[in-house]
């Protein structure tokens, strides 16, 4: 092997205490699809299965070095972002990845955790709409964090559709939409392609609280095959099936929303519905 010829992915996001979110779940995704993770850390927490007490955001000057210290090393072939915290945080994330190529961009758009607390604030949206989302490959909203991007309900799957074209017009290659929120008894992701492709990602619904961490892990599994060279349809084809993994073979920790489990096996029975 050659020097730097491991497939090196990287996230830009914020920590998770507790280990089942944030920058702590996408390391061990990296590292269970044989990736080489790093990390860019955009804002601490205190946080665990119950909710997050307390969020630092990392100085900009302290993030501009990080991304400095990795580019003169590291040789990334993707990344991916989480929590952002805030406008200015976000346009140091924006200026940075406009001045390093690290690959095609995953953008987990994360702003609330699973027991409420705001992890963005509402100052950053437009900045991610208008100034993050051109530089996304891939973007990957759940419901409620379409609904905030494109400014109109998404309850159904025509308006995931609808999300989806919208979320496309801003600039992002690719989109994902995850319907988990939908309340029926199957998940299903709907996927609009560059190219104008569109499918459904459908697996069984899981009835469990151990979700924490659901998105976080998906986009980091997708990010860290788009650094293996996987092509853009497998890579999200396998990030379903590894968080369909994730969910169903539950982990026991804590005392409220817990964590997915990272070391489990990619499952099979994921259904393309042309």
């Amino acid at each position: 092997m050659t020097i730097n010829s491991t497939p090196q992915v990287v996230t830009i996001a914020g920590t998770d205490s507790g280990g089942g979110a944030g920058v702590q779940a996408d390391l061990k995704t990296f590292q269970a699809r044989q990736a080489f993770g790093m990390s860019i850390i955009v804002a601490l927490t205190a946080q665990n299965t119950l909710g997050v007490q307390n969020s630092l955001p990392v100085p900009c000057e302290f993030i501009d070095d990080q991304f400095n210290s990795l580019a003169a090393d590291f040789q990334i072939k993707a990344a991916k972002t989480g929590m952002l915290a805030d406008h200015e945080h976000v346009a140091c994330v924006v200026e940075n990845l406009k001045n390093n190529n690290f690959g095609p961009l995953v953008v987990d758009p994360v702003m609330i955790a699973k027991g409420g607390h705001a992890l963005l604030k509402e100052d950053a949206i437009e900045t991610i709409k208008n100034e993050l989302l051109p530089l996304a490959f891939i973007v990957t909203p759940n419901l409620p964090e379409a609904e905030v991007l494109v400014g109109y309900p998404v309850t159904t799957e025509k308006d995931m559709k609808r999300a989806a074209r919208d979320l496309q017009k801003l600039g992002v290659n690719h989109v994902i939409i995850k319907g988990g929120h939908l309340e029926k008894n199957e998940a299903k992701d709907y996927i609009l392609l560059e190219s104008g492709e569109e499918y459904w990602l459908k697996t069984k619904r899981v009835e469990t609280i151990k979700t924490h961490g659901t998105g976080d892990t998906f986009s980091a599994c997708i990010a860290a095959e788009l650094a293996k060279g996987t092509d853009v349809k497998e890579a999200i084809f396998i990030g379903k099936q590894f968080i369909q993994g994730a969910i169903s073979e539950e982990l026991f920790v804590g005392h409220g929303h817990g964590p997915t489990n990272h070391w489990a096996k990619l499952v099979k029975d994921v259904e393309v519905i042309v």
